[in-house]
């Protein structure tokens, strides 16, 4: 019995991160073969995100090679921490207790993020945020309901609003939640916006696993030997047993 509570209490965290609201999600559609889209994301990441949020599983010097940033460039304007080398894991500065005075809970590391909750998940949650005066920072969030976070792309995108309509249920008029809508004051249109999110999406899920693409190449070559060595293994039983049948 003992041992069945240790394993739920292990579990725990994860179901945790799997819960949230009951919103269809869209598609992220990004690609990890587009260099510039995976160099944007980085830059957006670097900018909005990492003041809170470090990738401390990757080097400065591995994104910089993998992304085909060059170095002084990469140390230049995307590490701004000045006692900070190339081949330094990518920690933010801020401490946890800092963090959590300020949001309730130190911020995450987002290294595996997009393989704990998924491309689609991200791409959805960065662009369902809306004003809700009733929160600490102003805004909540249609995926992550309650969030702790402040919307830190909203002068990319605008403020954004719950827009309703009015419809008839029951002989009752009542107000139905039909999208979100930025006021339009943003840096970015909304195509660009999603296009945005999407190149930090491409980062994200690049730097949950830098490899990805090398190992679904590497598998191409694994099945092909496997074809091979089975023909190969076909003839050489034949080939044995010819003189027994």
């Amino acid at each position: 019995m003992k041992k069945w509570i240790v394993m739920l209490f292990a579990l725990l965290p994860s179901l945790v991160m799997a819960a949230g609201a009951n919103v269809p999600l869209d598609a992220a559609n990004n690609d990890l073969s587009d260099k510039a889209s995976l160099q944007r994301g980085a830059k957006l990441f670097m900018n909005y995100c990492f003041a809170c949020h470090s990738t401390q599983y990757q080097r400065y010097q591995r994104v910089a090679d993998d992304l085909e940033i060059p170095e002084d460039l990469m140390m230049e304007h995307l590490v701004f921490d000045q006692n900070a080398k190339i081949g330094d894991l990518m920690e933010n500065a801020i401490p946890d207790a800092t963090a959590g005075e300020y949001f309730g809970a130190a911020a995450p590391d987002l290294t595996l993020v997009a393989r704990v909750r998924g491309t689609d998940w991200i791409y959805t949650y960065l662009r369902s945020f809306y004003v809700d005066p009733s929160r600490p920072f102003g805004v909540n969030n249609v995926v992550f309901p309650l969030v702790g976070m402040p919307h830190v792309l909203e002068e990319l995108q605008g403020t954004p609003r719950k827009i309703f309509e009015t419809v008839q249920v029951d002989g009752k008029e009542v107000q139905e939640f039909i999208e979100l809508r930025s006021d339009g004051n943003g840096e970015l249109s909304e195509d660009e916006y999603d296009d945005a999110v999407r190149d930090l999406v491409n980062f994200l899920e690049y730097s949950a696993e830098p490899i990805k693409l090398e190992r679904q190449q590497m598998g191409w070559w694994v099945i092909g030997f496997m074809v091979i060595f089975l023909i190969l293994s076909y003839l050489l039983k034949k080939e044995y047993w010819r003189d027994v049948h």
